[in-house]
């Protein structure tokens, strides 16, 4: 199954900080003409999609969030140089002379700076880089600067999706390639002229990378009997890790979430999700991570009894870096797979 590479790319490189979320939200209703037999959108900017079901006697809730990290503008200097704080978790390493679009009155291209090593002193170059340090450079005097920037106007990574090897390279695939998976999985259905087993709620969320904040008010909203989240996690597959550090890998399909930071995935939901997947022939692999939150914590517990709950993963390399690598392959099985567990949860054994 072959991926739509433009329109992932779109989705990727369309700009959507915490908070700041209207471009994404303008293409993600735009790209949902036809798709829903209903579309609304609440007052903190989440987008739900309904699709209606061969059953309205349950609720089916997948979620997959808009947002990307990105940083606010906190400060412009007499020398027009901007100082921001981040908006979500980033590497300050990886920032080190990244391009990026500030968003004022217009879109302005800037880029990260910091202290030369040339001019560090020698006890200054052993330490890391913090992110206070750093400051966005557009090339402009502060009077041309302050005509179009202003304290509070948000920041977001610069850079074009390319396909590298069997893989595709962006910023923000977090959490951008999930938004193109429940896209695509309403597109598979209405191709297949398949029906979800029930009511399916297709939830675009807002504001996940700085506390889940959008799904809990879609889940609140919704009250799902079944939640999916949907969201990349690491794929630490590379060149010096050893195996039990590496979570997913990149080529293995997709990944059907047991556990992370945030939740303990429903065991009946688990069992479900893996037995779609041989059934329908769907490459997976399992995920336990660490460290990191999704949107499935909020589809599971921001309803009266909770609902029963698992999350569809991506795997994928260097998250929360300046660019972000996912395997076309591994997409196309979380398409497949979440399109099938929607469609048959009536099959599934939901007795404790």
């Amino acid at each position: 199954m072959a991926i739509d590479v433009p329109l992932l790319a779109r989705i990727c490189e369309a700009p959507g900080a915490p908070g700041f979320e209207k471009e994404i939200r303008k293409l993600v209703l735009a790209e949902l003409k036809g798709l829903a037999d209903k579309v609304t959108t609440d007052n903190m900017g989440n987008v739900i999609a309904l699709k209606k079901g061969r059953s309205a006697k349950k609720k089916t809730m997948a979620a997959a969030h808009m947002d990307e990290i990105g940083f606010i503008v906190t400060h412009i200097d007499d020398k027009g140089f901007i100082r921001f704080n981040p908006v979500g978790g980033f590497d300050p390493k990886t920032l080190t002379s990244q391009r990026v679009l500030v968003h004022g009155k217009k879109d302005v291209l800037g880029v990260m700076g910091s202290k030369p090593i040339h001019i560090m002193a020698p006890e200054e170059r052993g330490k890391k880089v913090e992110i206070k340090q750093y400051f966005v450079d557009t090339g402009m005097r502060k009077a041309d600067v302050d005509k179009l920037i202003s304290v509070g106007d948000s920041i977001t990574r610069y850079s074009e999706l390319k396909e590298m090897g069997e893989c595709v390279n962006s910023k923000s695939l977090d959490n951008r390639v999930s938004v193109f998976v429940l896209l695509e999985t309403l597109r598979a259905m209405k191709k297949s002229r398949k029906k979800p087993a029930y009511d399916f709620y297709a939830a675009f969320t807002v504001q996940e990378e700085v506390g889940l904040r959008g799904a809990h008010v879609a889940a609140l909203e919704v009250q799902p009997d079944f939640g999916f989240g949907l969201d990349t996690t690491i794929a630490y597959d590379v060149a010096g890790s050893q195996p039990q550090e590496r979570c997913t890998a990149l080529g293995e399909g997709a990944a059907i979430k047991l556990m992370d930071s945030s939740v303990i995935c429903d065991y009946r939901m688990i069992a479900y999700m893996k037995e779609v997947a041989k059934r329908n022939k769907i490459k997976w692999q399992p995920e336990i991570l660490a460290a990191g939150g999704t949107d499935t914590a909020s589809l599971q517990r921001m309803v009266p009894g909770g609902s029963i709950s698992g999350a569809v993963s991506i795997p994928t390399r260097h998250i929360h870096q300046t660019i972000e690598t996912s395997h076309k392959e591994d997409i196309a099985a979380c398409i497949k797979l979440l399109t099938a567990c929607v469609c048959e949860l009536d099959k599934g054994k939901w007795t404790l």
